[in-house]
C-alpha cells in the first residue's frame, strides 16, 4: 500500500508507524546545575520516565501503529567499520572534543562498544571521569575544571519531533536553535544517509541541518496533501521557510501552500505545536492567547517567480485560516476551556500537544484534566498516559513522535 519508507500527508491520517526514542541514562546525567544548558526544567526519575514511556508505547501498538525505535535505527544504519567510526569521529568534534589524546581515548572506548551500546553511550553523555586510567590520558586533560562531561547527555532526544520532519514521501533535516540540540541531527542524517530503508535516495530531503538559519520540527504542522503550517516562534527562523518552500514547491509532491503564523518567542510558546494541533478534519486544540489576530505570511508555488515562491502578508484569525484551509467551519477547542488559570497550567503541561493516531482519536496527558475532558464531551475518542515524569521536559505525545507513515485522508 505504501511505496514510500516516508508517507505522511496531514496529522490526523491513521498512524501506521512511528519514531520513538526511549529514555536511557541520559535523564539520569541531568542535574540541577545543568539543567538550563540542556533545556528541562527539572530533573526526572528515569525508572518512571522508562515506565511511561513504555505504557504511551503501548497504547500505540494496542492501536495497530507499528513502533521503531529511534536507537534501532540510528543502529542498522552504521553498516560498516568505516561508517561508524566517521561517526564517531564527526560526533566528537560536534561535542567540542579538540584534543587529539582525548579524541584517540574516546574513539577507542566508543568503537570497543556494540553499536547499540555505543549510541546509547553517546546519548546518555561521556563523562570526563570515564577516561580515568586510560591509556595515553593524563589526569590534567580530564581535571582541568569542574565541568563533568566531555560529551554533553542529550536528553532532549525523548523529543523526536523536532530534529527532522516527515512531509510527504520526504523530510526536512534540521538546524536546531540551541547548541545542546544541534548534535541530535547528526544521529537523523546517518540514517537519512547510510539506513537500507531510509538512507540515500529512497527519502528526498527538504532542508539540510548545515543552513545557518534555524527549524525545528515542532512547528511544522503537515494539513493535508497540499497544505503546510509552520510556526515562526523562538525555535524557528523566517530565512529557513524561504529554504524549505523552494525545496518543497520544487520537489516531486503536491505542496502547493504554506501558512507561516509568528507566534510569541517565550519558553512556554517554545513550538507551534505547544499551542496549536489538529486532531479531527475540522477539530483542533488551541491555547486562547494565540486566538487574537497573528502575522500570518502565505506562500504559495508560483512557477513565474525567480524562487518559485509567491509571498503575501496579512494579519488574520488562525480561525479564518483554518477556515480557508478545510473549506468551512472549525472547532476549537481551547486549553482548560480558556480559563485563565488553568489554561496556563495545562498548556505549560502540553494539554494541546496532542497526538493524532486517526481522526478524531488522540492520545493525551494523564494530568490536563479539563481539556481531557473537553475533548470527550467534543466526541474525540482519547487514550490517556501517565507522565508525572515524562511531563518534566515540557513536551507532550506529539512532541515524543514522529510519524513515519500514515493513511492518506
Amino acid at each position: 500500500m505504501f511505496h514510500h519508507p516516508i508517507h505522511v500527508f496531514s496529522e490526523i491520517g491513521k498512524l501506521k508507524k512511528v519514531l520513538l526514542h526511549r529514555p536511557g541514562n541520559e535523564l539520569n546525567n541531568l542535574t540541577p546545575d545543568l539543567l538550563d544548558r540542556l533545556l528541562f526544567d527539572d530533573t526526572p526519575f528515569l525508572d518512571v520516565a522508562q515506565k511511561e514511556h513504555d505504557a504511551f508505547a503501548q497504547v500505540l501498538r494496542d492501536s495497530g501503529v507499528g513502533v521503531v525505535y529511534f536507537e534501532d535505527l540510528v543502529t542498522e544504519s552504521l553498516v560498516s567499520d568505516s561508517i561508524r567510526e566517521q561517526f564517531v569521529r564527526q560526533f566528537l568534534r560536534e561535542a567540542g572534543v579538540i584534543s587529539p589524546h582525548k579524541t584517540d581515548a574516546l574513539i577507542d572506548l566508543l568503537l570497543s562498544l556494540s553499536p547499540l551500546s555505543m549510541v546509547n553511550y553517546m546519548i546518555a553523555g561521556v563523562l570526563k571521569s570515564d577516561l580515568k586510567g586510560h591509556k595515553g590520558v593524563s589526569l590534567s586533560s580530564i581535571a582541568e575544571d569542574h565541568y563533568p562531561f566531555l560529551c554533553d547527555p542529550l536528553p532532549n532526544l525523548l523529543f523526536q519531533r523536532d530534529p527532522f520532519a516527515s512531509i510527504g514521501n520526504g523530510v526536512s533535516l534540521h538546524s536546531m536553535r540551541n547548541e545542546t540540540r544541534r548534535r541530535e541531527t547528526l544521529f537523523s542524517e546517518y540514517v537519512f544517509t547510510h539506513h537500507p530503508t531510509y538512507g540515500g535516495s529512497n527519502v528526498p530531503r527538504w532542508f539540510e541541518r548545515d543552513s545557518d538559519a534555524c527549524l525545528e520540527g515542532g512547528d511544522i504542522l503537515v494539513l493535508n496533501a497540499t497544505t503546510l503550517i509552520i510556526g515562526i516562534s523562538e525555535r524557528t527562523d523566517a530565512s529557513s521557510l524561504d529554504i524549505l518552500a523552494r525545496n518543497i514547491f520544487s520537489g516531486d509532491n503536491k505542496i502547493e501552500t504554506i501558512y507561516a503564523l509568528r507566534i510569541p518567542s517565550t519558553r512556554a510558546f517554545m513550538h507551534l505545536d505547544t499551542v496549536f494541533t489538529h486532531i479531527d478534519h475540522a477539530t483542533f486544540t488551541i491555547h486562547s492567547e494565540i486566538e487574537a489576530p497573528l502575522n500570518i505570511y502565505k506562500m504559495v508555488k508560483d512557477n513565474h517567480s525567480d524562487y518559485g515562491v509567491k509571498v503575501t502578508e496579512e494579519v488574520q484569525t488562525l480561525q479564518r485560516v483554518l477556515e480557508e484551509c478545510v473549506g468551512g467551519s472549525v472547532n476549537l477547542i481551547r486549553c482548560a476551556g480558556g480559563h485563565p488559570i488553568y489554561s496556563a497550567r495545562e498548556q505549560w503541561n502540553d494539554a494541546t500537544n496532542t497526538l493524532a493516531i486517526a481522526p478524531g482519536e488522540v492520545v493525551v496527558y494523564d494530568r490536563n484534566v479539563i481539556t481531557n475532558r473537553l475533548l470527550e464531551e467534543a466526541g474525540i475518542k482519547i487514550h490517556v498516559v501517565a507522565s508525572s515524569e515524562l511531563s518534566r521536559g515540557r513536551g507532550g505525545p506529539r512532541c515524543m513522535s514522529m510519524p513515519l507513515i500514515r493513511e492518506d485522508i
